[in-house]
């Protein structure tokens, strides 16, 4: 098929729908977990990092800044907010009595799980009407997109010092 330069193909418009279409679920998904989280007087960190504690089970406050891309001082403060609201304690690891480890309480699957079961369900019925090829392909994209995602926040999240540096003076001025 030949195409004037510049022109969509049949290919790169349905490759445009699929970029929209990933923008389209990203921003739901986010408005999703806001929407949660302010339920329970959290932010979408707070309720997304509970979610890494639930997949990847206990975890350093070092763990959870490198998997965050939050400073040691904010992850600090953010498990403060989430063991005041009773969803996380802080435990010695028994492997290594000098570290401490962040473990999720049974209070999430009280309080925050029962919102996302309507939803998981939708989504489980979605899935078994896909062929293995299918499911394949999608596990293969959002598995390599949430990789690219971390890589991505982790440049950002570097960068964030060397930025603001460059654009603080080295010295502040004098008062006069």
């Amino acid at each position: 098929m030949s195409t004037r330069r510049g022109a969509k193909t049949g290919r790169d418009e349905l490759i445009a729908t699929l970029m929209f279409a990933g923008r389209d679920y990203s921003t739901a998904a986010v408005m999703f977990h806001n929407t949660v989280a302010e339920r329970f007087g959290l932010s979408v960190t707070d309720l997304k990092t509970l979610d890494i504690l639930q997949r990847l089970g206990p975890l350093t406050a070092g763990d959870l800044a490198a998997h965050t891309n939050l400073a040691t001082a904010s992850v600090t403060s953010l498990i403060d907010r989430l063991q005041k609201k009773r969803l996380v304690r802080r435990l010695r690891d028994l492997g290594d009595r000098r570290r401490v480890v962040v473990k999720l309480t049974p209070n999430l699957e009280k309080t925050i799980a029962p919102l996302f079961e309507s939803l998981s369900r939708r989504m489980l019925a979605r899935f078994k009407g896909y062929s293995d090829a299918q499911i394949e392909t999608i596990v293969d994209f959002l598995t390599r997109s949430a990789r690219e995602m971390r890589e991505e926040a982790a440049k950002l999240a570097s960068g964030r010092a060397e930025h603001f540096a460059a654009e603080s003076p080295a010295t502040e001025p004098s008062p006069e």
